[in-house]
C-alpha cells in the first residue's frame, strides 16, 4: 500500500517545477495561537480542523498560509481511496492546478502519526517537496510514518468535527481521469468550497 501511495503521490501533486530549496522557516501566521482551528465548508459538509503548530510548525503555517490568502477555496478533492486517504488542496474544478508557494522541510519524525482523522502533507518522492497539497487518513496508515530507513508524511493537524463527512467523501464514485492521467478521482467533483480559520476561544 505504501508503495502505492507514494507512487500516485508522484503522478499528481505538481505538474512541473524546478528543484528549490525548501523553506524550514515558514512564516508564523498566527502567533498568539498555537492550536488555530480551520472550518472546511465542502460541497458534501463541514469539517474543522485543528492544526498542531507547536509540532508541525512549517506544516501547519504553510496550510495556514493558502487558507488565509484564499487559496484553498474552490479547490477539489482530486484523489479519494476508500478505507485509505482522501486528498485536495491543489486543484480547482476545472482541475487546473493553483498557485504555489515554495517546498517546505518534511516534519514527519514529530511525533504526530497517521491515524484516522488526521491530516498530513502530500508530497513527491522527494521528502522535502511538500507544497500545497493535503490528504485526510481515513484509517489508522502506519506505513506512512518514518521509520528509521524512510521519510514519512508530515501530520499537522487532526480532524475536530465533520468525521462523518470526511468518510462519506471516502465512498464517493472514482475512476480514470484522462486530463489528470490519473485513477482515484471521483466521477463528480467533491468541492472544498471555502476555508476559514475561526475566532479563537
Amino acid at each position: 500500500m505504501f508503495k502505492r501511495f507514494v507512487l500516485l503521490l508522484l503522478l499528481l501533486p505538481l505538474a512541473t517545477m524546478a528543484a528549490e530549496k525548501p523553506n524550514c522557516a515558514v512564516k508564523v501566521m498566527l502567533p498568539d495561537n498555537y492550536f488555530p482551528s480551520v472550518k472546511l465548508e465542502t460541497s458534501m459538509g463541514d469539517i474543522v480542523v485543528e492544526l498542531n503548530t507547536m509540532k508541525a510548525p512549517n506544516a501547519a503555517n504553510n496550510f495556514l498560509r493558502y487558507v488565509m490568502e484564499g487559496e484553498m477555496d474552490g479547490t477539489v478533492f482530486h484523489r479519494v481511496m476508500k478505507n485509505f486517504v482522501v486528498q485536495g488542496g491543489g486543484y480547482d474544478e476545472e482541475f487546473v492546478e493553483q498557485t504555489l508557494h515554495g517546498p517546505i522541510c518534511n516534519e514527519s519524525g514529530n511525533g504526530l502519526k497517521n491515524v484516522a482523522g488526521s491530516i498530513a502533507m502530500a508530497r513527491f518522492e522527494d521528502p522535502h517537496s511538500a507544497r500545497r497539497q493535503f490528504f485526510f487518513n481515513v484509517e489508522d496508515n502506519d506505513s506512512l510514518d518514518p521509520s528509521s530507513t524512510r521519510w514519512g508524511y508530515a501530520v499537522f493537524g487532526t480532524v475536530l468535527s465533520g468525521m462523518e463527512v470526511l468518510e462519506e467523501i471516502s465512498k464517493v464514485k472514482t475512476g480514470y481521469n484522462e486530463y489528470l492521467d490519473a485513477e482515484d478521482v471521483p466521477k463528480k467533483n467533491v468541492v472544498l468550497i471555502k476555508a476559514t480559520v475561526l475566532a479563537a476561544e
